[in-house]
């Protein structure tokens, strides 16, 4: 890794602290504020919050870096750009679920280079970048250790998780779950980041999803990939803006995208 690229990581770790600190502080808060986007999803306090943190401090530390937030769109032009999902997980924030996380990436001509994946209400952070590996500290914020993905070679044997039967469905691919839900050993929906790193510890085996966004995909696709995995979108590419998303062991990607395509 290189010197400049140490700095952004060790940027984005600071903007996880932060961010941390502030949803922390209003998770299962009674006067959390939450109100409905126009795209009928939810939004809290905390996830403006966290974002108008975080785009404070990359205008300090960062100012000609371009930003992409969930809650407050595109900032800037630069080939350079922060990629920032302050509360992946809203729905599960906003009932007092402990699985949500914020998500910061940084992407090179639109390649991401730097992911951290902080869940703070677990006590648990990942990152990685680009020739660095990838990264994990346990509950306790302990030494980090290294982590890879598993040597699963079929997806007989192999568990799948995804985000939710309604998601498939909606896009056409209901009849794929299905038919993966038979033949896969074990499926199961963590959802949300949670999946994805679960894969990047060796712990699940393939993740697909589909009606994602960006700002849900950047973060996770360095820790994935420095763990020795694969990531694409559902049609084998590596489409940010696909709205899909398709990761594994790098052994079983083939055979997925093929099951995924053939329904």
């Amino acid at each position: 890794m290189n010197a400049d690229l140490a700095a952004d990581l060790a940027l984005a770790l600071e903007l996880a602290d932060g961010a941390d600190a502030v949803s922390l502080d209003r998770f299962r808060a009674t006067d959390l504020v939450v109100t409905t986007k126009p795209d009928r999803t939810p939004v809290t306090d905390a996830d403006q919050a966290v974002e108008r943190g975080i785009r404070a401090r990359l205008a300090e530390a960062r100012p000609d870096d371009g930003i992409f937030g969930e809650e407050y769109g595109v900032e800037g032009s630069s080939d350079r750009q922060w990629i920032i999902d302050p509360i992946d997980g809203t729905a599960n924030f906003l009932r007092g679920v402990p699985v949500w996380g914020t998500l910061i990436a940084l992407a090179v001509d639109g390649a991401p280079v730097v992911g951290v994946a902080s869940m703070p209400a677990l006590g648990r952070r990942w990152w990685a970048a680009k020739d660095a590996g990838a990264w994990t500290t346990d509950e306790g914020g302990n030494d980090p250790r290294s982590i890879g993905v598993s040597a699963v070679s079929g997806l007989a044997d192999a568990s799948l998780s995804f985000q939710s039967i309604a998601q498939w469905r909606e896009h056409g691919h209901l009849d794929a779950l299905l038919g993966l839900s038979e033949t896969v050993w074990r499926d199961r929906a963590y959802g949300d980041l949670w999946s994805y790193l679960l894969l990047a510890e060796g712990l699940v085996d393939a993740v697909a999803e589909f009606g994602v966004q960006r700002y849900d995909v950047a973060a996770l696709i360095p820790i994935i990939e420095e763990a020795g995995g694969r990531w694409s979108d559902g049609a084998g590419g590596r489409d940010l803006d696909d709205r899909s998303s398709v990761a594994t062991n790098g052994l079983l990607h083939h055979e997925l995208l093929e099951r995924i395509r053939a329904n």
